[in-house]
């Protein structure tokens, strides 16, 4: 597997933010695993918001040449897993996220800061939720 550099990764943020993810974090784990280069976590309000979001990732992703190797969860809208290979997203329906807490248990793992997280960070929409307690320089 060929490491993907933080700049290829923006293009997957940018993606969930199309359909207002919320709280995105993007973690660089290629030093901790051979899973995948990275984990984009995100979540949404509802179940329904999850589902959408997990579905305009995989059309907006796909217009630019980009195919899931797997998606599970669209249905349910709790936890939607999209594997693409090197980048692996999930997007957790709000309690999820929280009970699970993958940034917890992926501590060890750096935090990328992609153009669209800063712009996210540093201009925030009133509809987009960034939880400060996550953002690591």
């Amino acid at each position: 597997m060929t490491e993907t550099s933080d700049a290829e990764l923006d293009i997957y943020v940018k993606s969930a933010l199309g359909k207002k993810a919320r709280n995105p974090v993007l973690l660089d784990i290629r030093h901790l695993t051979s899973l995948a280069d990275a984990f984009l976590i995100c979540h949404g309000t509802s179940n329904r918001q999850v589902s959408a979001i997990a579905e305009y990732i995989q059309r907006d992703l796909k217009k630019q040449g980009i195919t899931a190797l797997s998606v599970e969860g669209l249905k349910e809208g709790h936890w939607v897993l999209m594997d693409y290979g090197h980048v692996v997203i999930h997007v957790f329906y709000e309690s999820t996220r929280s009970f699970y807490n993958l940034e917890g248990l992926w501590s060890d793992a750096r935090r990328i800061r992609t153009e669209s997280l800063k712009q996210v960070e540093d201009y925030p929409d009133d509809d987009m939720d960034v939880d400060e307690s996550v953002i690591i320089e």
